[in-house]
């Protein structure tokens, strides 16, 4: 069955594209839930011009994208988080985390926009990618450093009975 994508399927392609695929595909999930429309002879011309209005916005929106990629490049997000030995944090900092800060600053970001393969766990500077449209995407630098301000980082705390035996 060949169907015309009306919106993009991540598996399949992009909006306005002519794709075969399996009837049960087709009839059960895209047509159903209105992400493509059968291929037949008049809707290849409607999607002619819709393609058209969808490149036009797509240009627009990666323009605004790209503007908003240069804002994002210049921010820096600090967190503060419970330290133990190794300069390993208690818990992390997850990309829910950093979309929340970033929302915070006034940047609504889909913590699922943020490329993020781990929650970091450990102290330090990280630079981390935001992915805005298809091709453009920014890095937001992150660091994490402990919320204890006596902290010093690499220095194990040495009880004080051993403090006391090593004098």
């Amino acid at each position: 069955m060949e169907v015309i994508l009306k919106e993009d399927v991540e598996t399949l392609g992009h909006r306005g594209d002519v794709v075969k695929v399996a009837n049960g595909y087709g009839r059960n999930y895209l047509l159903p839930q209105r992400l493509a429309i059968e291929a037949t002879a008049g809707n290849k011309a409607v999607i002619a011009q819709m393609k058209e209005s969808a490149n036009r916005k797509a240009a627009k929106d990666k323009a605004a994208a790209l503007e908003h990629a240069e804002k994002l490049n210049a921010v820096e997000l600090t967190f503060e988080r419970k330290v133990g030995a190794n300069d390993v944090l208690f818990g992390s900092v997850t990309s829910a985390d950093i979309a929340a800060e970033l929302e915070k600053q006034g940047y609504e970001i889909d913590r699922r926009k943020i490329a993020l393969d781990e929650p970091l766990k450990q102290i330090g500077e990280f630079h981390v990618s935001v992915k805005l449209f298809r091709e453009v995407s920014a890095h937001v630098k992150v660091t994490v450093k402990s919320d204890d301000p006596n902290y010093v980082p690499g220095v194990k705390d040495v009880p004080v009975e051993e403090e006391v035996a090593a004098e």
